[in-house]
């Protein structure tokens, strides 16, 4: 009876953790919606404003030169004052008063428009940068709730006692929130801060094409390209670390090694990977299982252990897929109960799920090696 409460209690935490994120993703969606109206509205409004500013400057052009011919006239009214009469001389000298005061208004108006304009330019720039990054976070969050409905929901079925149910219930949400906690930070230290960097590089751009200084322009779009291209593959890795589509797509095999291969990039550690036996596609279960496997055993060697060295080997045989991996790092004694080994426990949990077994072998200061052995064949 307590089991079955536990697990209920567990999957009411879950559902509601899926209704937040849902309900994240659909007032994003409304920014997102909101922005692009506004974008319309002023991409509207920026054409009429630029043909309002054609307009003003072809009719200042023929008041300018019709003000001319007026201050020529009036000249000539002024030279030879006694071949005019008094009201031609007044009326010239008002008509040419009228003409330059209309011109001025004119260029008044034509200025207001020109910076109008500007503004739009810039408030259009600003929302699309916007309407990117919100549809960016939209794609973010199906990828996070694909991960809360397979991974949670796999964890919720592979915990059978009700001690173990809620320690594991109070893990998850320990590890959701830290999840969160990361993805926030590496948004916010990574694309968030490039995309604002990007914003003010633009307006920079901006003045310094104002400026006259085209070489110097030319520059700064060049460093902004750079920056838009390091805030793509921020953005990329993130997805990738959360649920790579090369996983659905190419299979276990391949994705494994792009993992490996971005993850030793990215850490500066020698990674080794070695496949064995054949690379046919298997079922999804076992390639989510297999991935997270791996993807838990090298993080954990890279940041708890410290190794500079990591080996993975992957057999598929024909009733049975054997991984191995070994590392150099610190090690430890897998005798002594850890605090804080939810990802041990995660792997441990998931090995079982698949009736497959887990062993670790470990030494201080010698370093640590995972064997996972699971059943496999063609039928499953």
């Amino acid at each position: 009876m307590a089991v079955k409460t536990s697990e209920k209690a567990l999957d009411i935490v879950i559902d509601e953790m899926i209704d937040v994120v849902e309900h994240s993703k659909d007032e994003i969606f409304n920014i997102s919606e909101e922005a692009r109206k506004d974008y319309e509205r002023l991409l509207k409004e920026l054409t009429e404003t630029k043909e309002g500013v054609i307009k003003h400057i072809n009719d200042g052009d023929q008041l300018e030169q019709k003000v001319r011919f007026s201050r020529q006239r009036l000249s000539e009214v002024s030279k030879y004052f006694d071949r005019y009469s008094e009201n031609e001389i007044r009326e010239v000298y008002e008509r040419t008063h009228r003409m330059q005061t209309e011109l001025a208004m004119l260029r008044q108006e034509e200025k207001g428009l020109r910076e109008k304009r500007d503004e739009l330019e810039r408030r259009l720039i600003s929302l699309d940068q916007t309407i990117e990054r919100a549809e960016g976070l939209a794609s973010k969050i199906s990828v996070i709730l694909t991960y809360l409905n397979d991974d949670f929901r796999q964890v919720n079925e592979m915990i059978e006692e009700a001690k173990e149910k809620q320690e594991f219930g109070l893990k998850i949400i320990e590890a959701q929130e830290e999840e969160r906690r990361k993805i926030s930070r590496e948004i916010h230290d990574g694309p968030a801060q490039m995309l604002a960097n990007i914003l003010l590089r633009s307006e920079l751009v901006d003045r310094t094409f104002r400026q006259g200084g085209i070489e110097e322009a030319v520059k700064e779009i060049k460093s902004v390209r750079r920056m838009i291209r390091s805030s793509l593959y921020e953005v990329r890795r993130i997805i990738y670390d959360l649920r790579p589509m090369a996983l659905d797509d190419l299979g276990l095999v391949p994705t494994i090694k792009k993992y490996l291969s971005t993850t030793e990039d990215y850490n500066k550690t020698k990674i080794e990977f070695v496949s064995m036996g054949s690379e046919q596609r298997l079922n999804q279960k076992y390639e989510i299982a297999f991935f997270r496997l791996v993807q838990e055993a090298v993080q954990n060697a890279i940041k708890h252990a410290s190794a500079k060295l990591i080996k993975v080997k992957l057999e598929i045989g024909k009733k049975r897929i054997l991984m191995t991996i070994k590392d150099n790092g610190k090690g430890f004694d897998p005798s002594m109960k850890r605090d804080k080994s939810f990802g041990l426990i995660g792997m441990r949990e998931r090995v079982e799920m698949l009736e497959g077994t887990l062993t670790i072998d470990s030494i201080i200061d010698e370093g640590t090696t995972i064997l996972i052995s699971v059943p496999y064949t063609n039928e499953d």
